[in-house]
């Protein structure tokens, strides 16, 4: 079944070469089809992506003026295929464990009624450029986060869903999760780690004020679709942050 991976791109020539390397070396476990939607983009990344496109029919390049992650990410849903049976997301910065597919989508093998798999990601802020992988002396934290990459979506659940909420310019990806779990979808969370999620000087979650901002937005329109709508599932015992404040920023 086709998996088709939406990955937005703005300004990322250092490291979306990377983040689509992880994907491709596990292209004999999965079928499949990377979106690359660059935002924009004003440095080397449209050449960084052709040169891998150049190796494989794999990836998909839509090039749009930057109008920010979110509408990104809708773009990316836009151009998924007839054939496209489950969905996921990377950012551009960030890598794909090597068997993630592989661990996680024979739990779709093994119930058809399954919708969606949420695995954990690991913080690090040390990835070794040739093995993909955490560094010697990195620094890293492994947790259930709330991370669109975290999961695999069933077509049919992402259909239902429907888009980002464009009105947010961050937690979009925390609203859409919200949304997911809230629905009543049959999910499964395996110990998987999904992703390594790249700390550096870029990440916008540094920013000091906007994400906590639209985290608690995305948590009061939660709040607000439950209450008129009582049919909702809260969402409790998902997301685990309890290690956190072992992390250590360097």
């Amino acid at each position: 079944m086709t998996l088709s991976v939406i990955m937005p791109v703005y300004n990322r020539e250092a490291y979306v070469g990377a983040a689509l390397r992880s994907l491709l070396r596990q292209q004999d476990e999965a079928d499949l089809d990377i979106i690359v939607v660059d935002d924009g983009s004003t440095d080397g990344s449209n050449e960084a992506v052709r040169s891998l496109m150049s190796q494989t029919s794999r990836i998909r390049l839509f090039k749009q003026p930057n109008m920010g992650v979110t509408k990104a990410r809708n773009t990316g849903l836009q151009q998924l295929l007839p054939q496209t049976r489950l969905v996921s997301f990377l950012d551009s910065d960030d890598i794909s464990p090597a068997g993630r597919f592989k661990a996680d989508l024979s739990c779709f093998d093994s119930d058809p009624q399954l919708e969606l798999t949420y695995s954990r990601m690991t913080l690090v802020d040390q990835l070794d450029g040739e093995t993909l992988e955490p560094a010697a002396g990195s620094h890293s934290i492994t947790v259930r986060g709330i991370h669109l990459s975290a999961g695999i979506f069933a077509r049919g659940l992402v259909d239902r869903i429907g888009g980002f909420d464009e009105d947010f310019q961050q937690a979009e990806d925390t609203d859409y999760l919200l949304r997911v779990f809230e629905s009543g979808a049959k999910y499964t969370m395996p110990d998987t780690v999904a992703l390594y999620y790249r700390r550096h000087p870029g990440n916008m979650t540094k920013e000091a004020d906007v994400p906590f901002r639209e985290f608690m937005r995305a948590i009061y329109k939660s709040m607000k679709r439950r209450k008129g709508d009582p049919s909702l599932r809260r969402v409790e015992g998902i997301f685990d942050f309890k290690d956190l404040a072992q992390w250590r920023f360097l």
